[in-house]
């Protein structure tokens, strides 16, 4: 069992998982605050693996954001990649 300090904590790192996952919806420079969503959640999920969550609802959702984010960051990557390659024309 964790003391009241490390619960506390553990409320504040989810709660700030969800707003990185928020911030992470906004186009180009959200890509960072999805990766910071998704690390932040895995390092959580690691310290207090067990532990019970008050504020599990907004850590899911926060990652769920952020998984969402990158998931539309990288196709949108991958289009304007394409757009800048030119065709092949075979003669």
């Amino acid at each position: 069992m964790n003391s009241p300090a490390d619960r506390i904590t553990l409320i504040r790192r989810s709660l700030r998982i969800f707003a990185y996952g928020l911030a992470s919806l906004v186009p180009v420079i959200g890509f960072l605050y999805a990766l910071f969503a998704v690390g932040n959640a895995v390092s959580l999920g690691r310290q207090f693996r067990g532990e019970w969550n008050p504020a599990l609802a907004y850590l899911r959702w926060g990652l769920a954001l952020a998984v969402l984010s990158l998931g539309i960051n990288s196709l949108a990557l991958l289009i304007v990649a394409m757009n800048l390659v030119p065709p092949y024309v075979a003669n």
